[in-house]
């Protein structure tokens, strides 16, 4: 498979995805409740049909995993589709969401792009070159210490459930860190990792569409991606911690309650 076209594929896709997000932003778009938390508005479901669209026109044949829409398709080609990863900052008028589009061969993903379409920041990697920001390469922090390092985090949607082991481990890394952000977009945290804005990102129960993008272009950039317990992260798993490397087995201690 060609990467260099996947990658142009994925990024006139995410362009075009943000072309019909911008014109919705700030306009009041309507909302509808996945659940108590979890929105999504009509431009979620238009910037997804605009993605599909360029994807199935290049690669009409390929899988489709898509928030919105679901799977379909079959084969080892995949791609992995998030139109607007941040909807709750969207509908709220907050200029911080992105649109994430990864793909995958055999299960691996080898190509992500993260568009924030307020900023006009495009990270993209491929398992064939280096993480780049707006085409410039893009390294993990040198920070090499906890109590020295900005976290960012995010709470899954079932959050009123967890209340305890998720602020158990907030509170561990507040005592343990030099501060902490939640930004509302696990795509654009783990490319703020691998650009070196954040040291470390932990968060629990994200879907694949949150993460493939992004943890392609972190590892792409020197990132270490695993589980809250150290063993390889698989898109989809239970939990995700990213870090710089350097201050990982730090994060795992204060993560483990």
């Amino acid at each position: 498979m060609d990467l260099d076209l996947v990658k142009r594929t994925a990024i006139a896709a995410a362009y075009r995805g943000a072309e019909v997000l911008r014109s919705y932003f700030g306009k009041n778009p309507s909302v509808q409740k996945k659940s108590a938390i979890d929105l999504v508005t009509e431009a979620d479901i238009a910037s997804e049909k605009a993605i599909l669209e360029v994807i199935r026109t290049r690669f009409p044949d390929h899988r489709i995993l898509a928030e919105e829409s679901g799977s379909s398709g079959g084969g080892q080609y995949q791609w992995i589709i998030d139109p607007l990863d941040g909807t709750t900052n969207f509908a709220h008028r907050i200029p911080i969401y992105a649109i994430s589009i990864a793909f995958a061969v055999g299960g691996r993903i080898v190509a992500g792009v993260v568009l924030n379409p307020c900023s006009g920041e495009l990270f993209t990697a491929t398992t064939q070159e280096s993480a780049r920001l707006n085409g410039k390469t893009i390294r993990v922090s040198a920070v090499a210490e906890l109590e020295d390092s900005l976290l960012v985090t995010g709470f899954p949607y079932n959050v009123r459930d967890l209340l305890p082991e998720i602020t158990g481990r907030l509170q561990n890394c507040l005592k343990a860190a030099q501060g902490i952000r939640r930004l509302g977009s696990a795509a654009l945290d783990l490319c703020y990792v691998a650009c070196g804005r954040f040291e470390g990102f932990w968060e629990q129960y994200l879907k694949p569409w949150d993460t493939a993008a992004g943890v392609c272009i972190a590892e792409a950039a020197g990132a270490r991606v695993t589980d809250f317990t150290g063993q390889p992260y698989a898109v989809g798993a239970a939990d995700i911690l990213a870090t710089n490397g350097l201050v990982h087995d730090q994060m795992i201690s204060v993560l483990n309650l």
